[in-house]
């Protein structure tokens, strides 16, 4: 029996000096969340020789993000306020929504742009809608939806994309999640996107890991993964610990990695405001030894 035939894939093999002239310049990218953009850092050397941590100003360019954490932990406010923020400077974003039509997104995204003191004047031509939530054939097929993003992207000219959410594009077909996952995450390489992915956790996950709907597929590929989480207090214990009434929501955040950069690897409070916006605060554990 003949040996099976193998081939060698030459324009895969380059030099690191080769593949450094196309590496993307490493900067922020405004997430429009207050107290997030400083969370991820670079490094600089000193005329004297000190390595100092300098803040990127914002998610790293060109990165693939995962947003991951149960329901009502503000996932959909973030992404959001990115997008309105992005708009707002003149870069063009497509917002691919996959839980609800579009119209109800659109008015989701006009009351964060009042919030945050946008004119909607100013963002109403650069978000770019894509609907899969009342289009199956984009929902259930995501060769139809990478078409349909390539042709918004081109198009329109934009820079980032919001997926929300990516747990929609595998729903009861979870095995598909890694194929999915690393179609899109190579089509944002590809095209030149900076882009969140929102994904879902099932109740059986622990809520500050990684872990999403689909196992670790969208967290092991993407290149940061942020995770979102909230805890209930009902217990005197945890009431005392952090100073919160009984009943009421405590969320927290972490960025459970970025391979692009630095970043803070804190457990932070998490606050949603009454006008319907997400911040960032300080460390749960300055929140706990301080009260």
């Amino acid at each position: 029996m003949d040996a099976q035939k193998t081939t060698i894939k030459e324009e895969a093999v380059s030099l690191l000096k080769e593949a450094a002239k196309k590496a993307p310049k490493l900067f922020g990218i405004k997430t429009g969340v207050e107290g997030l953009d400083d969370l991820f850092y670079t490094t600089e050397v000193t005329p004297e020789g000190k390595i100092i941590k300098k803040p990127l100003g914002g998610i790293p360019y060109l990165s693939v993000t995962n947003l991951t954490g149960v329901s009502d932990t503000g996932k959909s406010l973030m992404v959001e306020q990115f997008a309105v923020k992005q708009a707002s400077l003149g870069y063009p974003v497509v917002f691919v929504t996959v839980e609800s039509p579009s119209a109800f997104v659109a008015a989701g995204l006009r009351e964060r742009a009042k919030a945050m003191q946008i004119n909607w004047e100013d963002i109403e031509n650069n978000i770019v809608l894509i609907d899969a939530s009342t289009y199956s054939s984009l929902r259930e097929d995501v060769n139809n939806l990478i078409n349909t993003m390539k042709y918004a992207i081109e198009t329109y000219k934009t820079h980032s994309v919001v997926i929300d959410s990516v747990t929609g594009l595998y729903e009861a077909r979870e095995m598909m999640a890694r194929t999915i996952v690393r179609k899109l995450f190579n089509f944002m390489k590809r095209y030149k996107q900076t882009a969140i992915f929102v994904s879902q956790k099932r109740s059986s996950h622990e809520e500050l890991s990684a872990e999403a709907a689909g196992g670790y597929a969208v967290s092991h590929i993407v290149d940061c993964t942020m995770v979102l989480s909230k805890e209930i207090i009902l217990s005197k214990y945890a009431a005392e610990r952090y100073n919160l009434p009984i009943g009421s929501i405590l969320r927290m955040f972490r960025i459970d990695g970025c391979r692009m950069c630095g970043h803070d690897t804190k457990i932070r409070e998490l606050i949603i405001t009454e006008t319907g916006l997400v911040k960032i605060g300080k460390p749960i554990s300055e929140i706990v030894s301080r009260r």
